[in-house]
């Protein structure tokens, strides 16, 4: 590959942390080094961000297009939106339908840049889902093409690229979930566990890891039941579905194994055992990548890390994300860690240098 590969990143809600941390990851000039990034939002809110994190040396150049960015390390090239009546009046750390608004627009706009090719990979900041439903039914669909709900961001791309077939990965350094259902409820979460799905997983989680280098990796596949059901005794699940789709796994080719026991199987992971461990609802995988990525200090009683990458697998274009929410509470105050942001940026940029390789 000759050029740095252009990452377009979301300011997420306005009302959030989204556009602090934006300026805070933008300001490790090493970033630059590795990628040319450009945010996609209202350039008055990362101007009025800035002042927050206290980086107002910063120069935020709004751009038309992607094509006037400058791409250089103290300036935060932003393709601006207009999407914020009034920057002052604007309520920060709350819900609203303006803010809910915005970030969807940016996420749809953000998506549209890398289908068209404008950009080699998405990064996207949170956003509140309360406040982003409550905007598409304000306005009855009619700023989201007639969509008046989305359950998060997964769903956005998913629509908006003709997607039927995807997953979420979280990923903190080398330890790398992947999920057969995310944002259902647990009983539905059971009845989702399918081998057809299963097998899915298991296929978009080895090509990822294909994706970012890793040559041959090897699945993981966690049970549903405590102790995988001990053989039908408490759950027949890992026999009658998730078991008939390792053995397809293998079939084809991959190194997929288990089931294995959802008490076990992550400390083995972070041994490095495996490569990636296929989940089978949304908290079984959420859990220890956030146990092992989100450090609080007790003593300062201040987050000390905040880290972890949310990756949409199976998609056409790149998208990763933050591992946090939007950050209310500490909107405005100019403390939010940046982290999670520059590793997402960083997992953007290894995903896209291994599908150009």
């Amino acid at each position: 590959m000759n050029e740095k590969p252009i990452v377009g990143i979301t300011m997420g809600d306005p009302a959030g942390n989204g556009p602090e941390i934006t300026v805070k990851a933008l300001a490790h000039a090493d970033i630059y080094d590795r990628c040319r990034p450009i945010v996609v939002g209202d350039a008055k809110m990362i101007e009025q961000a800035a002042g927050f994190v206290g980086r107002s040396d910063i120069t935020v150049h709004r751009c038309e297009k992607v094509s006037d960015a400058v791409f250089t390390p103290g300036t935060i090239d932003v393709l601006h939106m207009d999407l914020i009546a009034d920057v002052k009046a604007f309520p920060i750390g709350q819900v609203s339908v303006e803010g809910g608004n915005a970030a969807f627009q940016c996420v749809k706009k953000v998506i549209e840049l890398a289908m068209a090719g404008e950009v080699d990979a998405t990064c996207t900041n949170a956003l509140n889902k309360e406040a982003m439903n409550k905007a598409l039914e304000y306005y009855h669909g009619e700023k989201s093409d007639g969509y008046t709900h989305f359950d998060g961001h997964t769903e956005i791309y998913a629509t908006y690229t003709n997607t039927k077939k995807y997953t979420m990965m979280l990923a903190h350094h080398d330890l790398r979930v992947v999920h057969v259902s995310t944002h259902v409820s647990l009983r539905e979460a059971c009845d989702r566990v399918k081998k057809a799905r299963v097998l899915e997983v298991i296929e978009i989680a080895d090509r990822a890891c294909r994706d970012m280098g890793i040559e041959n990796p090897k699945v993981a596949v966690a049970g549903l039941n405590p102790h995988c059901g001990e053989n039908g005794l408490f759950g027949t699940e890992e026999i009658e579905e998730i078991k008939p789709a390792i053995e397809a796994a293998k079939a084809e080719g991959i190194q997929a194994v288990g089931p294995i026991p959802p008490d076990s199987v992550f400390s083995e992971a972070l041994g490095g055992w495996y490569d990636i461990v296929v989940c089978m609802y949304h908290d079984q995988g959420h859990i220890p990548l956030k146990t092992v990525g989100f450090v609080y200090d007790r003593e300062k009683q201040a987050w000390k890390a905040v880290e972890g990458v949310n990756v949409t697998l199976g998609l056409p274009i790149i998208r990763t994300s933050v591992d946090h929410g939007t950050g209310f509470a500490l909107a405005g105050k100019g403390t939010s860690n940046e982290l999670s942001l520059v590793n997402a940026i960083d997992y953007a940029i290894r995903m896209t240098n291994g599908r150009q390789a």
